[in-house]
């Protein structure tokens, strides 16, 4: 059993432990960026699916991208809309991004503020974090700690006893990625982006 406290969860994933959490959505599965390989070995995940970042704030992951003043005006715009909340935008990503996150397509990066006050809580304390759905790749998505706590021992998962009240039902981030087109749906989840 590797329930802990949100500090001791917080040292773990500013060390470099993979921690999980709840969030608006489905539970994530975390770590420092430069430790993504770990969250990839945990879900037995291929490396063609990227993980994102997600962070407390929007102005914490600006600097993760790349795009011209227009690009980030409507970034910023849409950004300002829905976050926090359940869409992951993948944009075009800057030098800043370790290859670990997404290592067949460096070139974009996907990027979350959650609407949940304590995943929020917890990246404030250490940063943006490279995150996943907590589950094995290919399996539906755990929806409660203890499930978590079961299927990745290794895991420092937060002790919270509450079951995932605010979560969206479960159902995952929208995700949207910026083309030169504008934006295109990769998963259309709980927010319809308009």
């Amino acid at each position: 059993m590797m329930k802990v406290s949100i500090d001791a969860l917080i040292d773990g994933a500013k060390s470099s432990s993979v921690v999980s959490f709840p969030t608006d959505t489905v539970p994530a599965l975390a770590a420092k960026p430069k430790n993504s390989r770990l969250i990839f070995e945990a879900k037995q995940r291929s490396q063609d699916k990227p993980l994102i970042l997600m962070a407390a704030t929007a102005e914490e992951l600006w600097p993760f991208c790349s795009g011209n003043i227009q690009e980030f005006q409507i970034w910023q715009e849409v950004s300002d809309r829905y976050w926090p909340g359940a869409l992951t935008l993948v944009l075009p990503a800057s030098d800043r991004v370790p290859i670990e996150v997404n290592p067949l397509d460096p070139t974009t990066i996907g990027i979350r503020v959650p609407n949940s006050t304590i995943a929020r809580q917890i990246l404030a304390q250490t940063g943006p974090l490279a995150t996943t759905s907590a589950n094995l790749s290919g399996q539906p998505p755990l929806e409660t700690m203890a499930e978590i706590d079961a299927q990745f021992p290794d895991v420092l998962t937060l002790l919270w006893e509450e079951e995932l009240k605010n979560q969206a039902g479960g159902v995952p981030s929208t995700v949207a990625k910026w083309t030169n087109n504008g934006w295109q749906i990769l998963r259309q989840g709980a927010i319809k982006l308009v």
